[in-house]
């Protein structure tokens, strides 16, 4: 605990600023998701109209002191360059890293890890 008189009192500022700063930041957390999602699973349409609400509360988000300008500009970026690259697939899903044949060859590499170990 902070003895100073100054110390406590930028505890209880940090406390106010925290209040008043987390509410901003988690819903511009779950829109940036929530449109990624979107954006991922091939709704282009649904994405589309998600992402002005995006750019909302980011830009919210900056004019208050939330977020760098420069940050914004960045989540913004990607979050466009995602639905441009799924409007030029025409709404096929962009990032498809695991597939079937993937995983099944994470399984026979570990299988066959675990059997040279065990001889």
């Amino acid at each position: 605990m902070p003895v100073l008189k100054s110390s406590k009192k930028r505890v209880r500022q940090n406390v106010k600023r925290r209040a008043r700063n987390f509410p901003v930041r988690s819903k511009m957390k779950t829109v940036i998701k929530t449109t990624l999602t979107l954006i991922k699973e091939g709704n282009i349409e649904e994405a589309k109209v998600q992402m002005p609400k995006a750019y909302s509360i980011i830009d919210m988000a900056v004019k208050k002191n939330i977020l760098h300008k420069n940050n914004a500009a960045r989540k913004k970026s990607r979050m466009a360059k995602e639905l441009n690259a799924l409007e030029a697939k025409g709404g096929k899903a962009v990032k498809a890293d695991v597939t079937e044949e993937k995983v099944e060859k994470k399984v026979e590499k570990k299988v066959e890890k675990e059997a040279e170990v065990e001889a």
